[in-house]
């Protein structure tokens, strides 16, 4: 396994990537790469009171946040990823195993994957029909420097607004 899932009971939200940027398998931290926005992201929308560094991800369960991925064996960039690499049907158990108020999808990517669509075009910004168990399921824009042509903020600001 790359990085440990940072799971528990009753999460009001967990944030779910593909897999584990080269940057963040090498610092053993998730989203760790320079130019990813997550950590200032989380801060900004009001989910942390600071921006916390990569390595101080196991603190995000202080705040009600958990963090998994679709690979957990392999990392790199989502181009460089098989289709046997992922393994929604895990991710799925262990949604269901610590029922997290809603767990959101940190890119169209992952979303795509999940979801069993051949483009990331049929995948919406925002809060999905689907559900797993009572999780709710969101997509929001990925905070990767790579896709920064996607980046709208405001999507995350909404993410923060429907969960308590």
């Amino acid at each position: 396994m790359i990085l440990p899932d940072l799971l528990k009971d009753n999460l009001k939200i967990v944030f779910c990537g593909t897999a584990a940027g080269n940057k963040s398998a090498e610092r053993k931290a998730y989203y760790a790469g320079s130019g990813n926005l997550f950590y200032p992201t989380l801060s900004s929308c009001g989910f942390t009171p600071r921006i916390l560094t990569p390595v101080e991800f196991p603190n995000l369960l202080d705040y009600g946040i958990g963090l998994t991925d679709l690979v957990k064996h392999h990392f790199g960039m989502d181009k460089d990823l098989k289709q046997e690499h992922y393994d929604a049907k895990s991710f799925e158990q262990k949604i269901l195993q610590y029922q997290p108020q809603l767990v959101c999808f940190n890119g169209k990517e992952v979303a795509k994957v999940y979801f069993n669509l051949k483009y990331t075009k049929q995948v919406g910004y925002g809060l999905q029909d689907k559900t797993i168990g009572n999780t709710k399921l969101y997509v929001a824009p990925s905070t990767s420097s790579a896709g920064r042509k996607h980046w709208e903020e405001c999507i995350w600001q909404y993410l923060k607004n429907i969960i308590n």
